[in-house]
């Protein structure tokens, strides 16, 4: 039974990642579903260069985007100087930098099943709701957002799995510290080169899994709730 107690520095890792995806989720999405609407929307110079920035993280090797987000929010970063100097903040090497690692490549994931969602949905309900004097931001909360809930829970299941996974862009991005930095990836990844590692790095293994299958119940039990409340207010 001593196999399945968690020691200290494992608790320590799930925690930290359920901060760690949670927090990053929770920043991402709004994003992503403003984002994906205008790309659903709108036709503007440019657009294709937007589409192509955003799913960028997803072809780029994770490292490098880690370096990327290390050079911008570093201390001598132009966005990391900013912070340090006008709010005394310091995102890199912390677990808000973890976090902020995993927003961003989760972010890609996120944005594409809620832009089909939008795209799904006809753009004349929108234009009866306004010609019936609604005004286009009540219009999207009451018709449109309804409507794409579906594609924007399917974007959150991605954008949760990828950031509770998330490995190369946090290493680069905040290193491998012990109770700041080290979520279950890179717990489990220090166990792997760890002599006698075998057992804490199957013990995390199967933390990972039953979080992620736990997580994905939840969402399907939700999806129901979802599709049965859309098809009653359709009837």
């Amino acid at each position: 039974m001593s196999f399945f107690v968690l020691q200290p520095a494992e608790l320590d890792a799930l925690l930290l990642t359920l901060r760690v995806t949670c927090v990053g989720l929770v920043v991402a999405l709004p994003l992503a579903v403003a984002v994906a609407y205008v790309l659903a929307r709108y036709r503007f110079p440019g657009h294709g260069v937007l589409n192509a920035l955003i799913h960028l993280p997803l072809v780029m090797p994770p490292v490098v985007t880690g370096y990327l987000l290390l050079l911008a929010f570093g201390r001598k970063g132009p966005i990391g100087s900013l912070l340090s100097d006008w709010f005394g903040v310091s995102v890199a090497f912390t677990w808000e930098g973890a976090a902020l690692a995993a927003g961003v490549m989760a972010f890609p994931l996120i944005v594409r099943p809620i832009r089909l969602s939008f795209e799904a949905i006809d753009p004349k309900l929108e234009q009866a709701a306004a010609a019936l004097g609604t005004r286009t931001g009540i219009a999207f909360l009451v018709i449109t957002l309804p409507l794409a809930l579906p594609g924007i829970l399917g974007g959150a299941i991605l954008g949760f799995a990828k950031a509770m996974g998330e490995f190369g862009a946090t290493i680069t991005f905040v290193s491998n510290i012990p109770g700041e930095t080290r979520t279950l990836s890179l717990a489990l990844y220090t166990a792997i080169q760890s002599p006698g590692g075998e057992m804490p790095a199957l013990r995390l293994t199967l933390i990972s899994a039953a979080v992620a299958f736990a997580a994905l119940i939840l969402s399907e039990l939700w999806a129901r709730k979802l599709r049965a409340r859309l098809a009653g207010a359709d009837a």
